[in-house]
């Protein structure tokens, strides 16, 4: 099993691999070109994202500066807008449906690490020094008509259902069901969205 397979079946991985090292390389510089472009060049926008996202629908619009950790992990339905400085650590894949509202400063992780230090790096080397850390990921789902607020943060192994609003700030710790408003941190469901 490679290292980019171990990654997404959500088992430890080298971070370090030659092969996720190179894609990584690839996303952070396509991204570094997506965000110095002019604000109105679609064009050569929609080039990039072709070229470094999973998947995409139709009339995505992502606001600059956006980064990401591979790219191609993620994948986006039809009518999706992402405000200015998101944030999508792809390590895992990450869908988002159709008609989707991303505000500003959203954080969406899919890799996490042991908590354990010593399984977190493994033994030091003979100068003292460790490689990459061990990585662990789950993918983060999201569902059609999702609203999710400024500066919220949604971390590995949710899925956020259907016509769904997640309030500014709040960090989303566990799954929340269709047809939700749900707030805070955690994040919890505060009533019914019909």
């Amino acid at each position: 099993m490679t290292e980019r397979e171990k990654m997404l079946a959500g088992e430890l991985y080298d971070c370090g691999d030659p092969e996720l090292l190179e894609q990584w390389h690839l996303a952070k510089n396509l991204i570094r070109e997506y965000n110095s472009l002019p604000s109105e060049d679609s064009e050569d926008k929609d080039h990039i994202l072709n070229r470094l996202l999973g998947g995409r629908g139709d009339n995505l619009w992502i606001t600059a500066p956006f980064y990401v950790d591979y790219g191609n992990n993620i994948y986006f339905g039809d009518n999706c807008e992402v405000n200015m400085n998101c944030t999508f650590l792809d390590d895992n894949r990450i869908e988002i449906g159709n008609n989707a509202l991303i505000a500003p400063n959203v954080q969406i992780y899919t890799a996490f690490h042991p908590t354990n230090a010593a399984d977190r790096f493994g033994p030091l080397k003979e100068d003292g020094s460790f490689s990459f850390c061990k990585t662990r990921t789950a993918p983060v789902i999201i569902g059609d008509h999702v609203w999710i607020g400024g500066g919220a943060v949604i971390l590995p192994g949710v899925t956020i259902g259907s016509n769904v609003v997640i309030g500014a700030g709040s960090v989303v710790t566990r799954s929340i069901p269709d047809n939700s408003v749900a707030v805070g941190n955690p994040c919890r469901v505060i009533r019914k969205n019909c």
